[in-house]
C-alpha cells in the first residue's frame, strides 16, 4: 500500500460528508449528530488535519457576485529549458487560480478568472510576453455545466 494513502474508516467518511456541507459545525453538534463523544470529534478531525487529509476549511466565493465573472482556461507550450522560470511568474500572478503541468502538446493548464475580457487580453500579453512561452491557446468559459465541490464518500 502506497504510505501517503489514508484509510478512511465509516466515521471519518460521516465526518468528512458533514463537513463539506458546513465546515463551520460545532463540534458539539457533530458529536451529537454521530452519537460520539466531543473528544472523539475532536481526535478525529486533528488526526485528519495531521494527515493531510484535511488541508483547510475555507469560504466558497461566488466570483460572478464580486466581478470575477470571465472564466477562461488557457494552454500554454514552452521552451523545455524556461519553463521553471514560466511557472514561478505564473504562480505569482493573481489572475490565475490553478495551474496544471500536463501531459500531452501542452506542458500547462491554467484557470483565469478576470473582471472583464479587456482583462483577459491583458493576461494573454502578459503570458504571451514571458521569455519562454512559445505558444498559447485559449478557451473562454460561456457556463458552467458542472462545479463539484464536494467529495462522495
Amino acid at each position: 500500500m502506497n504510505s501517503s494513502f489514508y484509510y478512511l474508516d465509516d466515521i471519518d467518511k460521516k465526518i468528512l460528508n458533514i463537513l463539506q456541507q458546513d465546515s463551520r459545525i460545532p463540534f458539539s453538534r457533530l458529536a451529537k449528530m454521530l452519537n460520539l463523544s466531543e473528544a472523539t470529534i475532536y481526535v478525529r478531525i486533528k488526526r485528519l488535519k495531521e494527515n493531510g487529509v484535511i488541508k483547510g476549511f475555507y469560504t466558497e466565493i461566488d466570483f460572478d457576485r464580486i466581478g470575477l465573472s470571465v472564466v477562461a482556461f488557457i494552454l500554454i507550450k514552452a521552451d523545455p529549458k524556461k519553463y521553471d522560470n514560466i511557472l514561478k511568474q505564473l504562480v505569482e500572478m493573481k489572475e490565475i487560480y490553478e495551474i496544471y503541468d500536463v501531459t500531452g502538446e501542452y506542458y500547462a493548464v491554467l484557470k483565469v478568472r478576470v473582471p472583464t475580457r479587456e482583462d483577459l487580453a491583458k493576461v494573454l500579453d502578459k503570458i504571451g510576453n514571458m521569455d519562454g512561452v512559445t505558444s498559447t491557446y485559449t478557451m473562454l468559459v460561456l457556463r458552467v455545466i458542472k462545479d463539484k465541490k464536494e467529495l462522495d464518500l
